[in-house]
C-alpha cells in the first residue's frame, strides 16, 4: 500500500508543480535580477521547501485536529496566496518603474529612486514568504492515508512529495530562465524588474481565475 501512496504522492508533486506560479516567477526575478542558475536554483529549492512543509506540517496537524478544519483553513490560505502574488507583482513593477526612471534621469541607481540596499535578497525572501504561505492540500489526504502506516511511512510519504515537487520546479524554472535570457532588448535591460512585475501579476490572475 505504501508504494502506491508513495508513487501518487510523486506524480500529484510533479503535477501540481507545473502551474505557472510554481516556476514562472522565479525565471522572472532571476531575468531581471541577473541571477546565475545555480543561484536561481537555491532560491528554488528555498521557496519550494517553505511551500512544502508548511503543507506537510498542515498535514501533521490534520492528523489531531481533523481533517475538514484544516482543509477549510487551507483553502483561505490558497485564495489569499494568488492575492498576495499579484500584490508582489504591482509593487515589484512599480519599484522597477521607478528605479528605471533613476537611471534615466541620473545615469545610476541613486539613492532617492532605490531604498532597497539589496533589492535580489529582498525579491528572494519574498518569494520565499509568499510560498510558504501557499501551502498545497493535495497532501494532506495522502498524509491521513498514510497515518494507519505508521510515523515512518508518513515521513517517507513526505518526503517523496517533497523531492518531486522541488525537482518538478526546479527542471521547469532553469530552462525558463535560459529561454528568458535569450530574448534581448535594450528596453528590456531597462525595465527587466517591471516587465518581470507584470508578469508576475498575470501569473497570479491566472493562477487566481483558473483556482490552480
Amino acid at each position: 500500500m505504501f508504494a502506491t501512496l508513495a508513487f501518487t504522492a510523486a506524480i500529484v508533486g510533479s503535477l501540481h508543480s507545473l502551474a505557472p506560479d510554481h516556476w514562472l516567477p522565479f525565471a522572472a526575478v532571476a531575468r531581471a535580477r541577473g541571477w546565475s542558475p545555480a543561484r536561481t536554483a537555491r532560491v528554488t529549492l528555498a521557496a519550494g521547501f517553505g511551500h512544502v512543509t508548511v503543507s506537510v506540517l498542515m498535514g501533521l496537524l490534520a492528523l489531531f485536529l481533523g481533517r475538514q478544519a484544516l482543509l477549510t483553513f487551507g483553502r483561505r490560505l490558497e485564495a489569499l496566496a494568488g492575492v498576495l502574488l499579484v500584490a508582489f507583482g504591482a509593487v515589484y513593477a512599480a519599484w522597477g518603474l521607478r528605479r528605471a526612471a533613476g537611471h534615466r534621469l541620473h545615469g545610476h541607481a541613486h539613492a532617492h529612486y532605490d531604498h532597497v540596499h539589496d533589492p535580489s535578497a529582498t525579491s528572494a525572501w519574498t518569494l520565499f514568504l509568499l510560498f510558504s504561505a501557499d501551502p498545497c492540500l493535495a497532501v494532506i489526504p495522502l498524509m491521513l492515508a498514510a497515518a494507519p502506516l505508521g510515523a515512518a511511512h508518513v515521513a517517507g510519504l513526505a518526503v517523496v512529495y517533497e523531492l518531486a515537487t522541488l525537482g518538478t520546479m526546479v527542471a521547469l524554472v532553469l530552462p525558463a530562465l535560459a529561454g528568458a535570457r535569450v530574448l534581448r532588448a535594450r528596453w528590456l535591460d531597462a525595465y527587466g524588474d517591471a516587465a518581470a512585475g507584470v508578469l508576475i501579476v498575470a501569473t497570479g490572475v491566472l493562477v487566481s481565475a483558473l483556482g490552480w
